[in-house]
């Protein structure tokens, strides 16, 4: 019996340790912890929270109308992050609008932070990511319409593509406050200051003239 209380009170605690670990965003410490506006101040992984008695209605409240699409990629992107939103912070979820012209493209890219579903609201897109090199770099996909669900693991890479005739839209819910984003062609060639060439022409096994080319080139960025 001694034994056994041993092995349960273990189990109980490597359940609990598990439980912390896997937490991606801190865990609410009371209701709300509504994000202040700080100028200066001890940095916190998170923000700074708003005096309880001083939180409004519209501290939880945005308004989201659908974003223009006439720029080099065809798409645009919402975010309703903690930024956007300050009633987001310490509960651990986000939201973002996609809106697609014909044929408009959300680049490849990852939330380094979250983990992301996704519902389209109208129109047919093609999306999928590719998993990690330890499983080979799979790729998956799918074509979505009206109605449709698909998820984007947290980290992968991945896209969304308007293949309808016409214009398209989704909501992405995100598993953080703030999920980040990384859009692989900015980042390698529109770092700052600028990736080596030499990185880049080995990397991708091209000749330099084309690294230059790319970095010249005007990379716009949809997930800002």
């Amino acid at each position: 019996r001694r034994k056994m209380k041993v092995v349960y009170f273990l189990v109980a605690i490597l359940a609990l340790t598990s439980s912390v670990v896997s937490a991606y965003d801190p865990s609410p410490l009371q209701d709300f912890c509504v994000a202040a506006k700080e100028k200066d101040g001890v940095f916190v992984n998170g923000k700074f929270c708003k005096d309880p008695k001083l939180v409004k209605a519209e501290d939880f409240f945005r308004h989201v109308e659908p974003g223009k699409t006439d720029n080099p990629v065809g798409s645009n992107v919402t975010q309703v992050f903690v930024d956007q939103l300050p009633g987001l912070n310490t509960l651990g979820i986000a939201l973002a609008r996609i809106d697609f012209a014909p044929k408009g493209l959300n680049a490849p890219h990852t939330h380094p932070r979250g983990t992301e579903i996704l519902i389209v609201l109208e129109g047919t897109l093609y999306v999928g990511f590719v998993t990690s090199n330890q499983d080979g770099n799979r790729l998956f996909t799918k074509v979505l319409n009206k109605g449709d669900v698909f998820v984007f693991p947290i980290g992968l890479i991945h896209f969304q593509l308007n293949v309808g005739y016409g214009n398209a839209a989704a909501i992405a819910a995100l598993s953080s406050q703030n999920p980040g984003a990384i859009t692989i062609a900015n980042a390698l060639f529109k770092a700052n200051p600028p990736i080596s060439s030499e990185v880049l022409t080995k990397a991708f096994q091209v000749d330099k003239s084309i690294i230059d080319y790319l970095q010249k080139q005007s990379w716009y960025d949809n997930n800002n």
